[in-house]
């Protein structure tokens, strides 16, 4: 197993591509061509994680939180960040980060948060636009079947939990081959209809290398005739936030004993009350004041994240409840559910959880 196996199954849960434009999440040390002894899976990666991986003989960390943001001049040793990837560097040690992509996957780290307070009913607080692509090609119907089904495999016509998804209607295609082409159908110089299909799919933005490949190789014609057009569609299954219900209505000490249960929480801060039971639940896992207004648009009675600044709590004015229950622990629960997702993939090597404690923050 390589380095560029791991890289690629994370990345066909949470594509580079749905990470935010500050982001440098993707493989930060290695080599893609570099055989895996084992992987060591982290909340963060610190000079500590490098060490448990040396220990445990792993030569790959996949971590959420990349450990090399902005780009550096120098690797003197002078910080933190600069130890750890010399450490990494000296071991031959690869280092993985799927951070604001993962945010916004099926399934990540708020969905993962939602999952950990059992709400219901969910779905994406502010689902992710501009990612989604529409195809329409011409093929003849006696070819139909054959490019439709590769397109699909290629990653073309998924909507939501419904997959092979397209529509088409008939018509006539009319078309003259110059004496230079080598047509499927017809002869140079003279005039042909054919029986075709309109089709129509959606496909994820990033794909659409791998989607027009698969266009070209499986259709019949030499001149192949499509066209792609961008969609303002919002795309519901990928995007920032989660918002859900709670199994049943709660009063605001019953709230209070409840995440502070369900997340191991020994306080949170938190605007006042706002004298209404709590039903209705958006959140978002690690900085996410920036999402406050879809909350309140969605009618929550709280929103729980981290990292609010003192004047941001204001912004609350008595629509919903703000939760600020600390970045780290909105977001440390994707360390599990990272090692579940490698483990399922790859059973032939150790995919192993990280015991070493990274919240930089401690309470007294």
């Amino acid at each position: 197993m390589l380095v560029h196996d791991i890289c690629s199954s994370m990345e066909a849960w949470a594509p580079l591509a749905w990470q935010e434009s500050y982001d440098n999440s993707g493989l930060l040390t290695g080599n893609r061509s570099q055989k895996v002894t084992g992987v060591l899976v982290s909340f963060d990666c610190t000079e500590a994680v490098v060490e448990e991986a040396i220990a445990q003989g792993c030569n790959m960390i996949v971590a959420h939180h990349p450990i090399l943001f902005k780009g550096i001049k120098q690797l003197t040793g002078r910080d933190y960040v600069e130890r750890t990837l010399i450490l990494a560097i000296k071991n031959d040690i690869a280092i993985y980060a799927s951070h604001t992509n993962l945010d916004h996957a099926p399934k990540g780290v708020s969905y993962q948060l939602a999952q950990k307070l059992g709400l219901q009913a969910g779905k994406v607080l502010r689902p992710m636009r501009d990612a989604l692509r529409q195809l329409t090609y011409f093929v003849p119907e006696t070819d139909a079947e054959q490019v439709r089904l590769a397109l699909h495999a290629a990653g073309a016509g998924n909507i939501g939990e419904y997959s092979a998804c397209s529509f088409s209607g008939a018509g006539t295609g009319r078309f003259t081959p110059s004496d230079a082409a080598n047509p499927t159908i017809g002869q140079a110089g003279k005039s042909e209809e054919v029986a075709e299909l309109k089709v129509d799919m959606l496909f994820p933005k990033h794909l659409e290398s791998t989607v027009l490949g698969a266009l070209f190789t499986s259709h019949p014609y030499e001149e192949v005739a499509y066209f792609v057009t961008s969609l303002g569609n919002s795309w519901q299954d990928v995007g920032a936030g989660f918002v859900g219900e709670l199994p049943q209505a709660m009063s605001s000490s019953e709230f209070t004993s409840y995440i502070k249960e369900k997340l191991g929480l020994t306080y949170f801060r938190h605007t006042p009350w706002i004298g209404k039971s709590i039903k209705r639940i958006a959140l978002c896992g690690g900085a996410g004041s920036f999402l406050l207004a879809d909350a309140i648009r969605t009618q929550a009675d709280v929103y729980i994240s981290g990292d609010f600044k003192y004047h941001e709590f204001f912004d609350a004015e008595n629509h919903l409840t703000i939760c600020d229950i600390g970045h780290y622990e909105s977001e440390v629960m994707i360390k599990d559910t990272i090692h579940e997702y490698l483990s399922n993939n790859f059973s032939t090597f150790a995919v192993l959880k990280s015991m070493t404690h990274t919240n930089p923050v401690s309470l007294a």
